[in-house]
């Protein structure tokens, strides 16, 4: 059982989720040259990045990404997009991401599970907590069908599950204190370093069993289809 992970730019990496996914991931590295696939594994995570979802001519492999993320969900594939991933699902599936009205959300800052996540296979045991966030852009307008799972004080839309299989993050749960803290660095940001690594324990309390429970669909959904293909007994 692998994962598709892609990567739009070497400063935003899987970080936490290398360790807590415990299944082998593939990494596309577009911004090098590599070339977006078909199809997945048998999942796929799609990471963020500094461009708008939009910005085909600055990323050109956007639309093959988002192309992946469309058939992603469509085949049923588990699928998380995470901050640009996010984005890019969102608009692949028919949703709207627009610059962000309220500005730059970024820090350590509060996320607040929506009634629908009681029972979701991801998110169900969140509740409150801290994430880390950097982002300009916003997913105005959802996907039809999906299902709003978390918010937010500054831009609503923190997460959303569209189908049984597919999920969308507008934060990042995969950050690092390391990783925010490269982030900030030169942007005038550096004095947010501080609460993002004072909030490192809830990060990892909060996210970890969400990367889990996300490789434990993978595992499922990849069983569940090796079963199908194998003949009957008999």
């Amino acid at each position: 059982m692998r994962i598709t992970v892609i990567e739009n730019e070497a400063d935003a990496p899987l970080g936490y989720l290398a360790d807590w996914l415990g299944l082998p991931c593939d990494v596309i590295r577009p911004y090098l040259g590599e070339e977006i696939p078909g199809r997945a594994a048998d999942g796929l995570i799609v990471l963020g990045g500094d461009a708008a979802a939009w910005e085909d001519e600055r990323c050109p492999w956007l639309p093959a990404t988002r192309e992946l993320l469309r058939r992603a969900v469509e085949e049923g594939t588990p699928t998380l997009g995470v901050c640009l991933g996010a984005q890019l699902l969102t608009l692949a599936c028919g949703g709207a991401v627009e610059r962000g009205a309220d500005g730059l959300e970024v820090g350590a800052c509060e996320v607040v599970a929506l009634p629908a996540a009681s029972d979701d296979p991801l998110l169900s045991g969140v509740g409150r907590a801290v994430a880390v966030q950097y982002h300009r852009d916003a997913m105005t307008r959802l996907p039809e069908g999906a299902v709003p799972l978390m918010t937010g004080d500054r831009y609503p839309n923190q997460a959303y599950r569209l189908g049984d299989t597919a999920w969308a993050v507008q934060f990042h749960p995969e950050a690092t204190p390391d990783i925010f803290a490269s982030w900030a660095a030169g942007n005038g940001l550096e004095h947010l370093d501080a609460p993002v690594r004072a909030a490192a324990p809830a990060l990892e309390s909060a996210w970890r069993p969400v990367a889990e429970a996300f490789a434990g669909v993978v595992r499922a959904h990849a069983r569940s289809l090796q079963m199908r293909s194998e003949p009957a007994a008999g």
